[in-house]
């Protein structure tokens, strides 16, 4: 989206107020399931996380920490702990938030910094593809989704931001140190 149109602060808030990131909604759980499954995979409990974006329901955290793991919260409009960006994490989890970075490349350059060696950063997103009309595209309508990508930008991504590796499973793009 052109810098331009970017909603407002006040405007991008007010819009992500309106979500219903309720904890304990099994649908909300079953969504992020994905997310969580990964990271119960590739780390045990005695990893560290970051889960970056987490809103106004951290459901990624709570389910993590259901099973003991340690997970720090950031969320510039909720959550707005600056100190959880001045330390290292196994793992960071980003699920529905890359589509509302401003500046995506210096956002994953940061997230890449804050990762310790071995680190994964896990997103969730709609990916964009040729087979999309754009024009009937409901991702789009949300104008807080200022970015989006395609599977040859999360390539780009690895290879500029120096990520080692970058994996695509549908909605879920892991990238690794």
């Amino acid at each position: 989206m052109d810098p331009n149109c970017y909603p407002s602060i006040n405007n991008e808030k007010k819009r992500y107020l309106e979500h219903n990131n309720n904890v304990h909604d099994l649908g909300y759980q079953k969504f992020v399931d994905p997310i969580v499954k990964a990271v119960k995979k590739d780390f045990n409990n005695t990893a560290t996380g970051l889960d970056f974006g987490c809103g106004t329901g951290p459901v990624i955290t709570k389910l993590l920490r259901d099973k003991n793991y340690s997970i720090t919260t950031y969320d510039p409009f909720f959550d707005n702990n600056l100190n959880a960006l001045e330390t290292n994490y196994n793992f960071i989890v980003c699920c529905e938030v890359i589509e509302h970075f401003h500046n995506p490349l210096q956002e994953f350059k940061r997230l890449k910094n804050l990762l310790k060696p071995q680190g994964r950063l896990y997103c969730m997103t709609d990916l964009f593809s040729e087979n999309i009309n754009f024009k009937n595209w409901y991702y789009k309508e949300d104008n807080t989704h200022v970015i989006f990508y395609h599977k040859n930008t999360f390539n780009w991504i690895q290879k500029n931001v120096g990520f080692s590796k970058v994996t695509m499973n549908n909605r879920l793009i892991t990238f690794e140190i």
